[in-house]
C-alpha cells in the first residue's frame, strides 16, 4: 500500500455472492483491504466486515486493495485449509476483467514472464529472467474504444484508445495482472503502481474478479460463481 492515508468504502452491508456451511464468496469493493493491514488505521477490512456476521470465516486468497469482485472464505479451520489448497494446486480457475490502455492488436494471447519483488522499491514487483517465479497470464480481447470515464465524457473529440480485456492468470504471483499487462504496453487504468500517469485518470483501478471455478471443499461438487463488475 502507498504511504497516503487508507480510506475505505463506508460500509453499506456486505454483498455475499454464495454461502453455505463451509464456505462463503463475497464481492470486495474497490479501495477495501481484503485482510487487515499494519497499524490501527488498517483494521477495516472484507474479512473484518465478513467476521462481524460470520465468525468462524477465514479469508483463503486476498485482492489487492484496489481491485474488485470475489473474495473467497472458509468457513472454520479446515474447510479453510481445503480451500486453500485447491487455490494452492491450481485447482481454482480465475477469471478478471480489466480495462487497459492502447488497443490490444491479438484477440487471444499470453504473457509468461517470470516475476520477483523489486525491494528497493516495494511494493513493486519486477520481470526478472534471473531469479523471478514462473508467471503465466492468458488474456482475451473482448472489445475495444471503451469509455472508462462515463457518459459525461462521451464528447466526439475525446477518443477513448482502450481495450477491455478478460484475464485469466493460470500462476497466482502478488500483481501478476498489473504488471503483465504494463509490461506487453498495456497498463491497467487507474494502477498508479504500474501506469504511466497520463492513463490515471480513471477513479479506481478497472480490474476486476469476476469468475471463479473451484470443487465444493465439502462435497467435490464443480461451483462456477460470477459477479460483473460495475465499470
Amino acid at each position: 500500500m502507498s504511504q497516503t492515508s487508507y480510506k475505505p468504502p463506508r460500509d453499506c452491508g456486505l454483498d455475499i455472492i454464495y454461502c453455505d456451511d463451509w464456505l462463503l464468496v463475497a464481492n470486495k469493493p474497490a479501495g477495501l483491504l481484503s485482510v487487515p493491514g499494519r497499524g490501527p488505521d488498517k483494521t477495516d477490512s472484507l474479512t473484518s466486515r465478513v467476521q462481524k456476521e460470520f465468525p468462524d470465516a477465514l479469508s483463503v486468497h486476498r485482492l489487492d486493495m484496489n481491485t474488485s469482485g470475489l473474495q473467497v472464505f472458509g468457513r472454520g479451520k479446515e474447510m479453510h485449509r481445503r480451500l486453500s489448497c485447491s487455490f494452492r494446486e491450481r485447482g481454482v480457475r480465475k477469471s478478471y476483467i480489466a480495462i487497459v490502455t492502447g488497443r490490444v492488436k491479438n484477440i487471444i494471447g499470453e504473457v509468461d514472464l517470470p516475476l520477483s519483488s523489486d525491494w528497493p522499491n516495494r511494493p513493486r514487483q519486477k520481470v526478472d529472467f534471473a531469479k523471478g517465479k514462473p508467471a503465466l497470464t492468458h488474456y482475451r480481447l473482448l472489445a475495444s474504444s471503451v469509455n472508462p470515464f462515463g457518459p459525461a465524457m462521451h464528447s466526439c473529440e475525446h477518443r477513448f484508445d482502450t481495450s477491455l480485456l478478460e484475464l485469466q492468470p493460470v500462476t497466482g504471483r502478488t500483481h501478476q495482472l498489473r504488471i503483465h499487462m504494463a509490461s506487453i504496453g498495456h497498463p491497467i487504468l487507474g494502477d498508479s503502481l504500474y501506469g504511466p500517469e497520463a492513463v490515471n485518470g480513471a477513479k479506481r483501478m478497472l480490474l476486476h474478479a469476476r469468475a471463479l471455478i473451484f470443487a465444493h471443499p465439502a462435497n467435490n461438487v464443480r461451483l462456477a460463481l460470477t459477479c460483473e463488475p460495475s465499470f
